[in-house]
């Protein structure tokens, strides 16, 4: 398993090719669903970039059949008070779409 590079402090750090945020997008799946109006029977997380924000912002690929994607940023805050996850953003994509920042 490959370890997650140094957090870059105005930015997106480089893609991760690691299923470790797979909680995350599980944590934010009906907020997605909602806003997608769709429901997803397969919903894997392949790739994701973190940026430091108060917190964490996650870019996540998330595969959800065939070539079909979600780009998705979800935000995980500092560990005070038992936060949640909150999901700041959805797109939908294709495979060859690169993970690219979109807010």
């Amino acid at each position: 398993m490959a370890s997650p590079e140094p957090l870059k402090y105005n930015g997106y750090g480089e893609i991760i090719t690691v299923e470790n945020c797979q909680k995350y997008c599980d944590q934010v799946m009906s907020e997605v669903e909602k806003q997608t109006g769709k429901q997803y029977t397969e919903y894997v997380a392949e790739q994701y970039r973190i940026e430091p924000a108060g917190g964490r912002n996650f870019l996540i690929k998330v595969h959800v059949g065939g070539d079909n994607y979600l780009h998705m940023i979800v935000y995980q805050p500092l560990p005070i008070g038992g936060r949640c996850c909150t999901l700041r953003g959805v797109q939908e994509k294709k495979g060859y779409d690169p993970l690219e920042p979109f807010m």
